[in-house]
């Protein structure tokens, strides 16, 4: 058993020396206690790394396919009414939504930015008694209410009991409509009026479309949107306006849900016209991403990076369509986030590296201080007899 032990004994790498044979400096002192800070500073700053989640970036190919694309907007128009503000929304599959309604909500703003009433998208208004019926005549008591659609129904008994019915009709034809008083419906319902009346008002419009996930464009545009000739155009003959004012702030753009540590270059951009007329256009690239939490509770969205372009026009000819139009278009690579916790062998490894090379470097220093302030004592004393 003694000889086990001796062996044991001779494998110590750490053999000690007697304190008979110690010599404490202050220098020595100053060292121990400094490394001991940093040494402790160096521990809690590992410590801070390994309590809290670290993100882990990937770049990788997008292989998904037939998923559709959620863009959430807030946007203020200052100078643009909401009686004519309409949103469109196409992509290069053909798809076209055209004068989009639902999910989308309009507040009419006055000349200092409050809020005058939200609705809806929508004219609507109270209609008086004995509108003018399809066939010619007013409408009689306990007779059914049948408008005309001044010849722009798909069937012969298709009926438009409203202006906007009306409007609706004429965009599927594919014409523009160029004087609303001309139409019993728009004349009973003051549609003119109702431009004229919010006529130096603001609109904020706000809201998601969900659309194909491919390249495409959306736009919020004066007038009512159709195809002519297969162009996209707006009815802007409706107005009696030469110009008009496309001022806007974007409060919020984003492509999907959001995540931590997102970051939304458009969000809170504003931008004020200074021309009478022209196309604001923003060129987005959008990036799929995906982040993972730490409890491993994933969330689909996307980043993106966007140049701007104003395209002007002169007043009293409309050569592009006034408006605020955003082009996206989508790269092929995903970015991936994954929250993940430090191992505690890598916390350990590192705590072990920290007090060993602290410790180390510390009796490097201590050792050519020691020697240093000994070798020049050693010379002083030796010039001092000689």
């Amino acid at each position: 058993m003694d000889g086990i032990m001796n062996k044991l004994r001779n494998l110590d790498v750490y053999p000690k020396i007697n304190e008979d044979f110690y010599s404490r400096t202050l220098s020595g002192g100053v060292i121990t206690l400094a490394s001991s800070v940093f040494m402790c500073l160096l521990f809690f700053s590992e410590l801070r790394l390994y309590l809290h989640a670290v993100t882990e970036t990937k770049l990788v190919v997008d292989t998904s396919r037939g998923e559709t694309l959620r863009i959430n907007f807030d946007i203020t128009f200052p100078a643009l009414a909401c009686s004519i503000l309409s949103v469109d929304a196409m992509d290069i599959s053909g798809e076209q939504h055209l004068d989009v309604r639902h999910d989308i909500i309009k507040r009419r703003l006055d000349v200092h930015g409050n809020v005058i009433e939200a609705r809806q998208d929508g004219i609507g208004a109270p209609k008086i008694e004995k509108p003018l019926q399809r066939h010619g005549g007013r409408l009689e008591h306990n007779e059914t209410y049948c408008g005309s659609c001044y010849g722009a129904e798909a069937a012969d008994d298709d009926c438009c009991n409203s202006c906007e019915d009306v409007r609706e009709a004429y965009r599927k034809k594919g014409w523009a409509l160029s004087n609303p008083d001309l139409v019993d419906q728009c004349k009973r319902e003051g549609f003119l009026q109702k431009i004229k009346d919010e006529d130096g008002e603001g609109c904020n419009i706000y809201g998601f479309l969900e659309v194909n996930k491919v390249a495409g464009n959306f736009h919020f545009a004066p007038g009512k949107s159709f195809q002519q000739s297969n162009v996209h155009v707006h009815d802007l003959l409706a107005f009696q306006k030469d110009s008009f004012n496309i001022s806007h702030k974007i409060n919020r753009l984003a492509f999907g849900d959001y995540f931590p540590g997102v970051l939304n270059p458009l969000d809170s951009v504003q931008w004020t016209q200074e021309q009478p007329s022209g196309m604001y256009q923003y060129f987005i690239k959008v990036v799929p991403t995906v982040y993972t939490d730490v409890s491993g509770h994933t969330i689909q969205s996307n980043q993106f990076s966007v140049t701007e372009h104003f395209k002007g026009a002169e007043i009293g000819r409309l050569q592009s369509l006034p408006g605020v139009f955003f082009f996206y278009d989508l790269s092929p690579i995903k970015v991936t986030f994954t929250e993940q916790h430090v191992s505690f062998l890598h916390f350990l490894t590192n705590v072990c590296a920290i007090v060993g090379g602290v410790f180390t470097v510390s009796g490097i220093l201590d050792s050519f201080i020691y020697h240093g302030q000994k070798a020049i004592k050693k010379k002083m004393e030796i010039g001092k007899f000689s």
